[in-house]
């Protein structure tokens, strides 16, 4: 896929003054990290990296060496399952002979508009009721490109009860649910990425639940307090970490085994392992601009340590929304704070990045809105494909079968 260079171009003057700035700071970042060798982590949530096609970045900066690993929701792990992005038609579920009380609130339903082929490929898993779906795809509707696997019928389904099998071997075998279905799922997909690059995708412990049985079979998978130590690994081994469009990200600031914000103390004072942010650089993408308040006024007055110094309310202390996560953050001495669209942030800094490193960029994201980002959506839907069960059990069985061999 050709690069739409005039796009970037576009997307980066379209940015604030301020925002520009901290954008060649943080590429800047990135590049000196990447030069000595150091490692660079994404934490994503769902919602916006999806829809601007972020998640299909990261895969392929995962696959170029600029990204070393992920931490993100479990949503996420259940559209890439079912191919990131899909043409899904909505109609009006009561007036299509639905019982209204069993709709969601919109009353709509959504049918996914798969080729023949693959409806046959699901049929061979699940049973799946042809001719209530050809009627679903003739009734009247509005198309459009959204989250795939999410309440549409057969992807969503189909993506529930793989998230069954794809558990059984998680928990046989001992391994993070993400990285099972990695096994089968399409390369430009974070966890598809991971697992061909043998770098961890790892869900957060608070963003669990998101993503119907995914969300539960993730949680199952491994047990709470052993996912919380991989996460922190990771995080251990990133030298620079990047944080987009994230909410609940507390556990990263402030988790079980981090000393210099976090609760990590009563860990060391034990004796467990324990590591610290304090030597990290955290670059933090967002659209609210409490966020920029928040560590602008640690940074002036030490605002934040003072109120928790003082045993104080922030919101109250500082005048502002104040979101737990921003008190760890700001008060981390390399932390950056980039407030503006990931649709435009994440495009102009892994153009900016590569070029800089002379890395060769196969495909980028942009901006929705654009022409270039509709052409991208359109892309996803057609290029990534949703998860093989086929290939996630014959991966599974040379793994094994690698165990054995080797007496592990």
């Amino acid at each position: 896929m050709k690069i739409d260079q005039d796009a970037i171009a576009q997307m980066y003057q379209a940015l604030k003054p301020r925002t520009r700035s901290r954008l060649n700071k943080a590429v800047k970042m990135i590049v000196e990290a990447k030069e000595r060798g150091q490692r660079v982590v994404a934490v994503v949530g769902s919602g916006p990296n999806l829809h601007e096609g972020v998640t299909t970045l990261i895969a392929e900066l995962m696959h170029k060496g600029l990204i070393d690993g992920v931490s993100t929701s479990s949503a996420v792990i259940n559209h890439e399952m079912a191919g990131t992005l899909e043409r899904v038609k909505r109609i009006d579920g009561r007036a299509f002979g639905f019982d209204g009380d069993r709709l969601p609130c919109d009353g709509r339903f959504e049918v996914s508009m798969i080729s023949k082929a693959r409806l046959e490929e699901f049929c061979r898993e699940i049973h799946i009721d042809k001719g209530l779906y050809r009627r679903l795809r003739r009734a009247r509707g509005n198309v459009i490109i959204k989250v795939a696997g999410n309440m549409a019928y057969p992807t969503g389904l189909r993506t529930e009860r793989l998230a069954r099998d794809v558990l059984t071997l998680a928990r046989r075998y001992g391994l993070p649910f993400e990285q099972v279905a990695g096994y089968g799922a399409d390369p430009y997909t974070m966890i598809g990425a991971g697992a061909l690059k043998n770098l961890p995708v790892l869900v957060t412990v608070p963003q669990l639940v998101g993503g119907g049985e995914v969300g539960l079979a993730v949680a199952d998978s491994i047990p709470v307090s052993e996912r919380s130590l991989r996460i922190a690994e990771l995080l251990d081994s990133a030298d620079l970490i990047i944080e987009s469009a994230l909410a609940l990200s507390q556990e990263i600031h402030d988790g079980p085994f981090e000393l210099f914000t976090g609760h990590g103390i009563w860990s060391d004072w034990e004796g467990g392992w324990t590591f610290s942010l304090r030597d990290k650089r955290i670059i933090r993408i967002d659209l609210d601009p409490n966020l920029e308040r928040a560590w602008k006024r640690e940074r002036q007055g030490k605002m934040v340590s003072e109120a928790v110094d003082k045993g104080l309310p922030k919101t109250k202390s500082m005048g502002i929304p104040f979101r737990m996560e921003m008190s760890g953050f700001a008060r981390i001495p390399g932390s950056l704070p980039i407030v503006g669209d990931i649709g435009q942030v994440w495009p102009v800094m892994a153009a900016g990045v590569a070029e800089a490193l002379g890395v060769k960029l196969d495909l980028m994201s942009y901006k929705q809105s654009l022409p270039a980002g509709r052409k991208f959506r359109e892309w996803i839907v057609n290029r990534v494909k949703p998860v093989n069960r086929e290939r996630v059990f014959e991966s599974v069985r040379e793994l094994t079968a690698g165990f054995r061999l080797s007496g592990s």
